[in-house]
């Protein structure tokens, strides 16, 4: 993480070893509430870095709700390694939250990441740390088993942080589903489809996904069945229409330009229709139909890109 935000790798690792070294003290023995302002004191005192120091104190932000974040790169970067540690950690030995009951705080710490991650790191992709922190765990440690649900977990806490931020739930359940990568880019995102929901495309794309999606788990896999080349001019439309968006879509989101991205999408309207009308997916040759459901794969991975469009008729 401090390469990715280009911090020092020696400031890095001295934080990294002293940022609980003040739970061995008397002072915190017996006052816990001033853990890591004692660290950053001592630290002061040993002559360390300031940027040390600072990082020290800052690893346990936020702490509550509506608490300040970190003020600091290398503060970020340890508060993110921390809280990541104990997430993955807990959560990977079955100590999963039910109910009221966390006693290891771990709905607290998932906020303070995702907080971090929109607010002060937006270099750094959640699923790559959360990898990442899983992968310092000594083999046989933690349960896959466990972690297969840590996924719907974040996401579950993403929805209500972005609920209270005042997002609208049908965008918010567009977006978070999968796992975002880049937690930065949400707000614009969300902001984006809030505008594309009130075009005429929307409603049609948004039933269109809607409709893909229950095709394809119906569906199941076609990988058995050759597909047949397509043949008809309204399957052939789409996939030309579909091969040549692609690549634009793909500036758009690198770019994290939503709007564009959105509006780029809305030009399929047309050709999905008239898709439909004309066509019928599960038809009776079973090669074509494999071929048809295969572009309606590829047009739902494309949707998927700028979010889940059938969340936008709820």
């Amino acid at each position: 993480m401090a390469s990715a935000l280009h911090l020092s790798d020696t400031q890095a690792r001295r934080a990294a070893q002293l940022l609980k070294a003040d739970l061995s003290t008397d002072m915190v023995g017996e006052f816990p509430e001033l853990q890591g302002f004692m660290g950053r004191d001592y630290a002061r005192h040993d002559q360390e870095a300031e940027e040390v120091a600072l990082a020290i104190e800052a690893h346990y932000r936020p702490r509550f709700a509506g608490d300040d974040l970190p003020t600091t790169p290398l503060g970020t970067v340890m508060a993110l390694a921390d809280k990541l540690e104990t997430l993955v950690g807990i959560y990977g030995i079955g100590q999963i939250p039910t109910g009221d009951r966390d006693p290891y705080g771990l709905r607290r710490a998932t906020l303070g990441i995702l907080r971090l991650l929109m607010d002060k790191a937006p270099a750094l992709e959640l699923p790559a740390l959360l990898a990442w922190t899983e992968a310092t765990f000594p083999q046989g440690v933690l349960d896959s088993t466990a972690l297969n649900s840590l996924p719907t977990f974040i996401q579950d806490r993403l929805r209500g942080l972005l609920r209270d931020q005042g997002f609208d739930q049908a965008l918010v359940e567009a977006v978070v589903s999968p796992l975002p990568a880049r937690l930065d880019r949400l707000p614009a995102h969300l902001q984006a489809l809030a505008s594309f929901r009130t075009c005429p495309e929307a409603i049609g794309l948004s039933a269109a996904h809607k409709r893909i999606r229950n095709l394809l788990k119906k569906s199941g896999s076609t990988q058995s069945v050759p597909p047949a080349p397509l043949r008809e001019p309204a399957e052939l439309d789409l996939q030309e229409k579909l091969q040549a968006l692609q690549p634009r879509m793909d500036t758009f989101l690198r770019q994290a330009d939503f709007s564009s991205a959105l509006s780029a999408l809305a030009e399929l309207h047309a050709p999905v229709d008239r898709f439909f009308t004309d066509l019928m997916v599960m038809c009776e040759d079973p090669g074509l139909r494999a071929a048809r459901l295969a572009l309606l794969q590829d047009l739902e991975s494309l949707m998927n890109q700028v979010g889940d469009l059938s969340c936008l008729s709820s």
